[in-house]
């Protein structure tokens, strides 16, 4: 968790005390319904996916694949966010999506405090079935973004109840899947001469529901 985002909910209406494990979740937030539930409840952070429209007109929508279509464009997500006190993670699900998006973030991005958080899997994972975003292609898309952007890189994984999983362990929130060799492979992709905006200085776990190397902007995770 940055200190940034950590500062941006320091406060005794939002979060009491300087530690990460205070900060609310919410997560798929992928409707109208669960966006209106979660800017009127106590969460700090909203986590939600984003693909394009599987049909005419095309735009960034608020989705997670399989599905294809949702009541709620990305564009209509962030105006119901920008009035409230909450940082957001955005999950690339689709890289004809990064574009788009980058350029709708531009007014929520106006206020440097307020945590955005990009995600994608960009590398393939221990057991991991889909298709990872191509590294490249996503990194030059949001290369645009300034460096205050959080971006919160992962890898694909794959989980079996009851079976053998590669390099997994059960947790509370869910199955963690990581190797070092998948670590070592996500290093090399961000830190490259095309990427110094980011200055990318650092490479630390951080657990969600699973383990993601968080890569940002010069500040400890």
């Amino acid at each position: 968790m940055s200190e940034r985002t950590l500062d941006y909910f320091l406060s005794p209406s939002r979060m009491k005390k300087r530690d990460a494990a205070e900060v609310k979740w919410s997560h798929a937030v992928n409707s109208r319904s669960r966006l209106q539930e979660a800017v009127t409840g106590h969460t700090h952070m909203i986590e939600a996916d984003i693909i394009m429209k599987g049909h005419d007109p095309k735009e960034p929508i608020m989705a997670h694949p399989p599905d294809t279509d949702s009541d709620i464009t990305l564009q209509e997500w962030l105006e119901g966010v920008k009035a409230h006190n909450v940082g957001i993670k955005l999950d690339f699900k689709s890289l004809e999506a990064v574009s788009p998006s980058v350029a709708l973030l531009e007014e929520v991005l106006a206020d440097p405090s307020r945590p955005v958080w990009i995600n994608a899997d960009i590398v393939s994972g221990p057991g991991g079935r889909a298709r990872p975003l191509e590294h490249q292609a996503f990194l030059s898309a949001v290369t645009t973004l300034p460096t205050h952007t959080v971006l919160s890189l992962g890898w694909t994984t794959g989980w079996t109840a009851g079976t053998d999983n590669p390099v997994c362990s059960d947790w509370p929130a869910g199955p963690v899947c990581c190797d070092w060799a998948t670590d070592f492979k996500m290093c090399r992709k961000c830190h490259t001469p095309s990427q110094e905006k980011w200055r990318f200085s650092d490479c630390r776990w951080g657990y969600q529901k699973r383990v993601q190397l968080c890569l940002h902007s010069g500040r400890d995770i």
